[in-house]
Formats: structure tokens, sequence, C-alpha cells
């Protein structure tokens, strides 16, 4: 007798579906596709030397060879760990190893927070639209969610006063250049955000992947920084995620999360039992790394990807039809374009595909109720200015007959 495996799962695993962006993501392989789907960085912006340098000084050594290639402690590689506090310390988030833990990406980060946090028929708090990634982490978990919607500013305050009544376990938000819509949380915003939460004793969960990535205007502290600041230094209300796939490579799958300790700890049982400890070698290297060229790599990706998002959005004012909006990020990767109703994002991509060979992500995918779709998000990374304005070009042209 053969096994009923859709009988032997367990329940959650109704929850686990496939990510959009993932399958769109092997669009890039095909040539003649203008691709504004994945929200990666741009290879060609890799620093693959300092990287192969770094690699090969380890081989060149057999004591750090050894090292390297053995088992590591959980809470992560202790020179890199303190270089994260030192880096975290200059926004103003001052935290000890004991507040450090390194992880596989921030993706791994969401899905800690997930299993340590919602329980079935718990509420979670997301912003309409939010991160896939995030939803895919939450879900197998079986939340339930209450979807708040944005303005210009970040989450709407009166929504999120609503939701927070009804004592959710956590507040999720990409406070910088959200993935996707591209929007800031303003200061105001996010000291309003942590008075409400912290009078309804909700905790909130930061995601900063793009916060480095900034083009346009001034830099505004985390809300990790601000949680420290109303709470004697210490951070108490806030657990941040961080990650160095956007800066540096994704590959390495190097992230972090910060948090007071009380959390960390249960985070590292987490990480013994999921992979015991993230690479060793991939973190000694991203130390060596981000050591000697953090700062000036950033300051090239904030100029090629400066120019992309320009680009961007010049041709959305050349092309676009009535009724299309879009936003104007102040960083980060992505433009999120509002059709007119009646547009259907997922039916548009099927046309964009085959009939003008550009691709983008239906941003019904980043709705937690599967709602707005008639929006996109566009990324703008891994293309260069000339396709982009073609691109949007030809995308424009299939708005125009799309309602």
């Amino acid at each position: 007798m053969s096994v009923d495996w859709g009988h032997v799962f367990a329940g959650r695993v109704g929850g686990m579906t496939a990510s959009e962006i993932r399958e769109l993501l092997k669009l890039i392989e095909r040539p003649e596709i203008i691709s504004f789907a994945g929200g990666i960085p741009d290879p060609d912006l890799f620093p693959s030397s300092a990287i192969a340098r770094s690699y090969e000084k380890i081989f060149q050594s057999n004591s750090g060879a050894g090292a390297a290639l053995q088992y590591s402690i959980t809470e992560g590689y202790t020179p890199l760990r303190e270089w994260i506090c030192d880096y975290m310390g200059g926004k103003g988030v001052n935290i000890g190893l004991d507040g450090v833990l390194v992880t596989n990406g921030s993706q791994q980060v969401l899905e800690f927070v997930g299993k340590l946090l919602i329980g079935p028929g718990d509420k979670i708090v997301v912003t309409r639209p939010t991160y896939l990634g995030a939803l895919q982490a939450f879900s197998p978990y079986e939340p339930t969610y209450l979807s708040i919607p944005m303005d210009e500013e970040g989450p709407e305050m009166a929504a999120l006063t609503e939701a927070l009544a009804q004592k959710p376990k956590f507040f999720y938000l990409v406070p910088d250049f959200q993935n996707p819509n591209g929007t800031t949380v303003t200061l105001a915003r996010r000291h309003a955000i942590l008075d409400a939460c912290e009078a309804a004793g909700v905790p909130v969960i930061e995601d900063t992947a793009y916060c480095e990535l900034r083009y346009d205007g001034e830099h505004l502290p985390l809300m990790a920084a601000l949680d420290c600041e109303r709470n004697g230094g210490k951070l108490t209300n806030v657990i941040f995620g961080g990650t160095f796939s956007k800066t540096m490579v994704p590959a390495m799958r190097v992230g972090w999360v910060n948090a007071a300790p009380e959390v960390v700890n249960r985070l590292v049982l987490m990480k013994q039992a999921a992979d015991l400890h993230a690479s060793t070698i991939n973190q000694i290297v991203m130390h060596d790394v981000v050591s000697q060229i953090f700062d000036s790599h950033i300051k090239l990706l904030r100029t090629q990807y400066k120019e992309r998002r320009d680009a961007m959005l010049a041709a959305l004012d050349e092309f676009a039809p009535p009724g299309v909006t879009w936003t104007k990020p102040e960083g980060g990767l992505f433009v999120w374009i509002e059709a007119p109703e009646g547009v259907d994002g997922t039916e548009l991509l099927a046309r964009a595909i085959k009939e003008a060979n550009v691709a983008f992500v239906p941003g019904s995918a980043f709705h937690a109720d599967r709602s707005g779709r008639n929006t996109l998000r566009l990324a703008f990374s891994v293309t260069k200015p000339a396709q982009i304005r073609e691109g949007i070009r030809r995308l424009c042209e299939l708005l125009k007959t799309a309602a």
C-alpha cells in the first residue's frame, strides 16, 4: 500500500505557496525578455574581486582553511558579530554580542520570527501591500492577517490603531523603500507607530534590506534606533532583521537579527535545530570584505541604481497613459504602478510576456488577501537605462488597451 502523502503532511503545509517571483526569475535567462520582475542586485556590481581575494587568503593558510571549513558556534563568527555591533551602533542601535545572531539571510529571520511568535489563528499585522517573502515565511504557522492600507507617509494610523486593538502578536514593516511599493515611512509616522505599538504591547518586526540604498533626501533613523532612544539605550520592542544580500552579494546568504537578549536566546535554539549555524567560511569572507570596502561599495551601488531609478521614472513620465499612477521612491529597487480598476495584473503579465517580451510581478502577490489586482511591481536594479526606457514604452502601450 502506497503512502497517501496528502494525508501525512502536517496541516500547516497548506499555508505554503510558490513564490511568483521565484518563478519569474526563470524569465531573466531568456535574452529577449526585458525583465522588471526580480528585485535582485545586478551581478555586474558584485564585489567579486574582493570576495575572491578573501577566499584565496583563507586557503593560503592551512590553519585558516581548517577553521573556515569547520563547524562554528550558532550565534555566528565573532568578528563579524562585532562588526555588526559597530555598524548598528553607528546607526544608534547599541547592542552587545548577546543581541546579535547571524542567519542565512534575512529571510531566515522572518521564518524564525514566525516560528517563535505565531500560533494557529494568531493575528499579525502587515501592510497592504507587503513583502511576499514575509507572507511565505509566516503563512505556514497559520496566522490571521490584519492588512492595513498605506499612504505616502507609511501605514495609515487609524487602521493600525484598530488592528492593534485586536491584540496581534506583532506588526511586520519594511520602513525604508518598501518592497514592493518603494514607500519610506516618515519620521513622524515612525514615532506614531512606536507610540501605538508600545501602548498595545505589540512588537515591531523591522525588515531593512534596502535601507542603505538611498538616492535622494536624508537617511531616517531606524525603528530600532528610535526604540533604543525611548528605552534607555536598550533594544526593547523592535526585532531588527539585516542582510548583506542587497549591499554585497545574495548567494553567500549572510544576514542577522538584533533583538533583546531573551529573544535572541530563543532564536539561537531555533537555529541550532534548523541548521546549526550559518556557513563558517562565508561569514569569515563577508567579514573580511565588509571591513575593507563596505562604504565605497555602497557609494557605487547608489550611483548605479539611482541612474536606473531615474530612467524608469522618466520613461513613465513620457509613456504612461492617463489613469496610471506610480510611486517615486527615494531609494531601494522598486517602483509601484497602480493601473485603473479593471486592469488585471496577472492577465497583463501574460500579455506582456507574449506580446512585448516584458516581465514584472503582479501586485496581488504582495497582498495577504490577494487584493490589489490592478497593481504591478517594477524592479529596475538589473536592467540598464536604455532597456528600461524601451521596456516601459512597451508596457505602457499594453496598459493603454488593458482596461
